[in-house]
């Protein structure tokens, strides 16, 4: 199977109760779980136990231990309230009989209302762009050996980043990248599939431009990087067939933690979601590797 037939299976949960959940993940190398994995298959769990004239808003996520991907992880649901028009679903992520993740999920009846976005920025157009698999197997010989790895493998999601050059150049800048994101390949017609998706992508890279104001990356040895919680909100409804450009800043870094927020809009400009994430972002001294 592609990458992302892979994918749209690991999300397509199989259901062993009322509400509970079984995900598995990919065999792809990782020595634990990718967080936007489990903040899609989380939701996708919640997404199930509620009427489907409920639109998923809002998630609030916060990973408590990293994930094994050698087993599976069982999603709880808790049905925690049913409104005139808001439902509220809890989710505990479990793994070896500890909780590893846990998630609230705010659902809404679409509704008439006022009407505002902040403009998507002026960027090149994802076809003036290489995608970063490209990109890197120009600089393969050069990459260390986790990097080499990373971007060698095939991926769901194409990733076409505005700017490389933090990776040729090490200098601190100012910490914001742009990046154009679009499904290899065509998603299933269920909306939840397509914020199962965006969900598992909306942990691309974020914490990482928290670095940026740093001269540092993910792949350096000395770093130690894991998410600590993730919000993303659903603005408007949205089917992820064409190109998302995901914009990204960190205004804040301080005491091992980095704050990083997100906009992904649809190329038309519609600001379709919004994120924000908290992780930890501590240098060390030993050789450790994230991979």
């Amino acid at each position: 199977m592609s990458a992302l037939q892979t994918l749209l299976q690991i999300l397509d949960l199989e259901q062993l109760d009322d509400n509970i959940f079984r995900g598995t993940s990919p065999k792809d190398g990782w020595q634990r779980v990718y967080g936007g994995q489990v903040l899609g298959q989380a939701l996708i769990a919640a997404i199930r136990m509620v009427p489907p004239t409920r639109i998923a808003h809002s998630l609030h996520g916060y990973f408590l231990l990293g994930g094994d991907p050698k087993h599976p992880i069982l999603y709880e649901v808790e049905r925690t309230r049913d409104g005139g028009s808001f439902s509220t679903r809890r989710v505990k992520a479990i793994q070896h009989g500890r909780m590893i993740f846990v998630m609230g999920v705010s659902f809404h009846d679409p509704e008439p209302g006022f009407d505002h976005a902040a403009p998507m920025p002026d960027v090149p157009p994802p076809e003036d762009l290489k995608s970063a698999n490209e990109l890197f197997a120009a600089l393969v010989d050069k990459l260390p050996e986790n990097m080499r790895a990373y971007w060698s493998r095939e991926r769901p999601v194409d990733m076409r980043p505005v700017d490389l050059s933090r990776y040729m150049k090490r200098e601190a800048r100012e910490p914001v990248q742009h990046i154009w994101l679009k499904p290899n390949g065509v998603l299933p017609d269920d909306p939840a599939v397509h914020q199962g998706m965006l969900a598992y992508a909306s942990d691309f890279t974020l914490l990482d431009t928290a670095l940026i104001a740093h001269a540092k990356l993910l792949f350096d040895a000395d770093m130690q990087l894991a998410s600590l919680d993730h919000a993303l909100w659903f603005h408007r409804p949205f089917l992820w067939n064409d190109w998302i450009l995901y914009a990204q800043d960190s205004p804040s870094a301080a005491g091992s933690r980095g704050f990083c927020r997100g906009s992904l809009y649809a190329r038309d400009g519609t600001l379709i979601a919004s994120t924000v994430q908290e992780g930890l972002m501590r240098q060390r001294a030993t050789n450790f590797q994230v991979r």
